[in-house]
């Protein structure tokens, strides 16, 4: 079991890191000179809808990891004053590094523990109740599930009887009914001693971590949303769509 630290006491203590550097090659060619965060989805960028989620969830501070034309979200966010939030940057630089090396060289940006989460998803959880279970922990790690059946994708989590077993997003099994929502919390422990400036798939963290029994599964019940293909943002923009309509009624 990981050591006690000090973990925020609440979800505005601990900063988001908010994965966005990504090549969104499967969104091409609108990609090739727009990057995924800033793709239109029910009339606003969808890096917008996500800063909005999370300000409504009580978080103040976010990190967002940018790659691929990543100078244009920094120039549309700015400093996060007109979303609510204190917004700061981590560049990958001239090499990709990954989503884990991504998280490495944040690192100075972000607390004893934070948040991981998706550039290109839209998860709306209850963040206190995670953040909450987390605390309760005392793992280096907790990451979200959601039953799927490969019904969104390929279900890459064993989760049973309110213990998470198995996770590994390159070889699943037939076992494994859930999938990683794309919330996750992380002490900074669990990623320090990644190599600075190279390349780490963070499904390679987790799967280690779990295997270690040091990450702990938490369930939620609401679908999330994804960008990352054409049928996906063709989802978004309509669940997205219907949630703006509803707030002007």
């Amino acid at each position: 079991m990981a050591e006690n630290g000090v973990v925020g006491g609440d979800v505005g203590d601990v900063a988001v890191a908010l994965l966005a550097g990504g090549l969104a090659t499967r969104l091409r060619p609108v990609t090739e000179t727009v990057p995924k965060a800033l793709v239109e989805v029910a009339g606003r960028p969808f890096i917008d809808h996500q800063l909005g989620l999370l300000r409504r969830n009580g978080v103040r501070r976010v990190v967002v990891c940018l790659g691929h034309l990543g100078e244009m979200v920094e120039r549309h966010v700015g400093d996060g004053r007109g979303f609510g939030l204190d917004v700061a940057y981590s560049h990958d630089g001239p090499t990709p590094l990954g989503t884990g090396g991504a998280i490495r060289r944040a690192l100075p940006l972000l607390g004893e523990a934070f948040w991981v989460l998706y550039g290109d998803s839209y998860t709306d959880i209850d963040f206190p109740a995670v953040h909450a279970a987390f605390r309760r922990s005392g793992r280096l790690g907790l990451m979200t599930v959601i039953r799927n059946g490969d019904r969104w994708d390929r279900s890459n989590v064993r989760y049973e009887r309110g213990r998470l077993l198995r996770y590994d997003k390159a070889a699943p099994t037939p076992d494994m009914t859930y999938i990683d929502y794309g919330v996750t919390l992380l002490r900074r422990s669990a990623v320090e001693g990644l190599p600075a400036g190279r390349f780490v798939d963070l499904a390679d963290v987790y799967r280690d971590l779990v295997a270690s029994g040091e990450m702990v599964g938490h369930p939620v019940r609401r679908r999330f949303y994804e960008i990352g293909t054409p049928a996906g943002l063709a989802e978004a923009r309509s669940f997205l769509e219907r949630r703006r309509r509803c707030r002007q009624v």
